[in-house]
Parts: C-alpha cells; sequence; structure tokens
C-alpha cells in the first residue's frame, strides 16, 4: 500500500508538434491537473528510445507518460507507429526489470486536447500514487540475484565480443 504522503515523480516525453502543445494548451486553459510531472520535449513520440524510459526510472523517476501525435496524423509520417512499437518492446523490458507496467503510459494527444492532456497527468499521477515509490536503484542494489543476472549479460557479451578483437 502506498504511502499517503508519497507525491510520485513523473516525465513525460511529449511530441513537438501535437502533445507538447497540448500541454501547452492545458497550461494557457488554465486547467487543473497535478503538478508531478516535468515534460521533456521531444521531436517525434517515434524518437523515444525505451532506454530513455529506463533512464529516468534510473534518475528517479516513478512513472513515465509518452504521448505523442494520433495514428495518421504524425508530423513525420510514421513516427507514432514507430512509437507503438518500440512502446511493446518497452513493455517487455520493464517486466524484465520488475518495474509494474502501469508505471508507463502511451497517449495520444493533439494539439487541441488541452483536456485529455490534463486528464491523462492527473491519472498516471493517481496509478502511480498506488503503486507507491518505484525507488529503482535502491531496490535493484538490494536485489542480488538481479545484479548477477545482469552481470552475466555483461559477461556473456564481453566473451562474444573477445570474437571480434
Amino acid at each position: 500500500m502506498a504511502d499517503a504522503q508519497f507525491e510520485p515523480k513523473l516525465v513525460g516525453f511529449l511530441c513537438r508538434w501535437c502533445s507538447y502543445t497540448g500541454a501547452d494548451l492545458a497550461g494557457t486553459s488554465r486547467k487543473q491537473y497535478p503538478p508531478n510531472m516535468t515534460s521533456i520535449r521531444v521531436m517525434c513520440s517515434g524518437r523515444v528510445d525505451p532506454a530513455f524510459v529506463v533512464h529516468a526510472f534510473a534518475k528517479g523517476a516513478d512513472g513515465v507518460l509518452i504521448a505523442g501525435c494520433h495514428p495518421g496524423d504524425c508530423h513525420y509520417k510514421e513516427g507514432n507507429y514507430k512509437a507503438m512499437r518500440r512502446y511493446r518492446m518497452l513493455l517487455e523490458l520493464l517486466d524484465a526489470f520488475g518495474i509494474e507496467r502501469d508505471r508507463v503510459r502511451l497517449e495520444w494527444i493533439s494539439a487541441s486536447e488541452g483536456d485529455l492532456f490534463a486528464a491523462t497527468v492527473a491519472d498516471l499521477t493517481e496509478k502511480v500514487r498506488q503503486l507507491g515509490p518505484l525507488n529503482w536503484p535502491a531496490n535493484w542494489e538490494e536485489d542480488g540475484e538481479r545484479a548477477e543476472a545482469l552481470q552475466a549479460i555483461v559477461r556473456e557479451h564481453e566473451e562474444a565480443m573477445e570474437v571480434f578483437r
């Protein structure tokens, strides 16, 4: 059960052309939503590498929003389809790290959907609040089994790379 005083730290990767502008509209329209999210403007949701999300968690984020243009409306034509494929891969990666899938959300928010942006941030904030703090770096260090598995993967790749040296 989550601590009643816990306020989640969220990171939002927002598409420059739609979602970031939708966030701006929510602000200029004075929509009420929790101030828990730090927005990072990216050129396209398809540019959000799963490593960005893992890095956000490693640096202390409790939840992550990836938001982009609606499918078919991408400024780069197919960027949001790439985001969908990466998101499915990201969910598998989170499972491997022992991070709940509900800590990450992919949402399509256009420049005119300030209400949807505000509702999305409020909903994600509440879901993450219920999950409680991730505290992932500390959890990782405490779990020797996971650390050993990671070291084994590194050793395996080092051995494979010796062939090319």
